[in-house]
């Protein structure tokens, strides 16, 4: 099977080109099955960084760029003023189908507003949702949406319910994905109005539904798929990562305190390092953009090499495992079910 090209945004991330270049070195090593990868952004950083890792693979290649969307700009703005940019030549590489995915680490936004502007929806699909990994005591859940769409519609979450449950099915080969609606309560009367409509919905659905779930299952009571709009999973997220990264800082400055403390750290050191990796987001990767026709993985800001390299193994199981197809067959199955359903508007339309 052939893998073709991963287009990469080289100058995306809090530490770009460093950490974006030394992660496609790693992805080029760890996956031969990889036939180009390409680094949009400033040829001469780029080459110094390649240099730095002795890397001469004829399987890269760079894109020279003259513009970078900075953190500052607004996302759609930064797509129509900066052509020029790393995110935005990159997306042109899927667009042209010369490259089957994008991997980016810099601004989100403007991420989501390149692809879904110049890529277009899936058919069936109003608006894209970023799917965020969740690792619970006992499986690993989708959080989608995690900040693509902060003004969303009841309709909105029922794609994104169809399009995590194929994710967690195809990816992370669970069986018949089980979902839950992030609301204030378990009950169906719970919740704003939105979250009220929204449960009607996905009950009326013939999805694994089980119903409003609160924060405290995520991780005690965890379902495969967790439904919420950009905004609220955005937040969610955010604080689970800022929560876990505290509590190591905090575990770490306790059992410092006396030569007791840290022989039992040093006993117990495999249990933490498990936990560790576990917790640790750089092992999952990117977060994929959902419902794009082609192939946006999302990576974090501060990501390291080994997170850029992850973010790349996505793509390449995104690939292999036809979940954009597997998408469209799903919303496709479920509208004809559904007559009634309104049909999609074109999101590149509506921008």
């Amino acid at each position: 099977m052939r893998i073709a090209l991963d287009a990469l945004d080289a100058m995306g991330g809090d530490y770009a080109p460093a950490n974006t270049v030394a992660g496609a070195v790693m992805a080029l090593r760890e996956y031969p099955k990889i036939t180009k990868i390409f680094l949009t952004g400033d040829e001469q950083a780029v080459r110094a960084e390649l240099a730095k890792h002795g890397c001469t693979d004829p399987r890269v290649e760079i894109v020279h760029t003259t513009q970078v969307v900075e953190m500052s700009d607004a996302a759609v703005e930064a797509v129509r003023k900066k052509k020029d940019s790393s995110v935005s030549r990159a997306v042109d590489l899927v667009k042209k189908g010369e490259a089957d995915a994008i991997v980016s680490a810099g601004h989100t936004g403007a991420a989501v507003a390149a692809t879904t502007i110049k890529l277009r929806t899936l058919e069936g699909i109003e608006r894209p949702g970023i799917a965020s990994y969740l690792p619970t005591k006992k499986n690993v859940c989708v959080l989608i949406d995690a900040g693509a769409n902060i003004d969303a519609k009841p309709l909105h979450l029922l794609q994104y319910a169809i399009m995590g449950s194929v994710l967690s099915s195809q990816v992370l080969g669970y069986k018949n994905p089980e979902i839950g609606l992030m609301s204030i309560g378990g009950e169906d009367v719970k919740g704003s109005e939105f979250t009220k409509d929204v449960f009607k919905l996905l009950k009326g659905s013939s999805l694994n539904f089980r119903g409003n779930i609160e924060g405290h299952d995520l991780f005690e009571h965890p379902v495969e798929v967790v439904l919420c709009d950009g905004f609220t999973g955005n937040v969610v997220l955010k604080t689970a990562e800022a929560t876990a990264s505290a509590v190591f800082r905090w575990l770490k400055r306790e059992l410092k305190r006396t030569p007791f403390r840290m022989l039992g750290a040093w006993i117990a050191r495999n249990a933490f390092r498990a936990i560790r990796r576990k917790t640790n987001y750089e092992n999952y990767g990117g977060s994929p953009l959902l419902g794009v026709d082609g192939i946006c993985i999302i990576a974090h800001g501060s990501s390291s090499p080994l997170a850029i390299k992850n973010a790349v193994r996505v793509a390449v199981e995104f690939i292999e495992q036809q979940v954009n197809p597997k998408i469209v067959e799903a919303v496709r199955s479920y509208n004809q079910k559904n007559p009634s359903a309104r049909p999609a508007e074109s999101v590149a339309d509506a921008v």
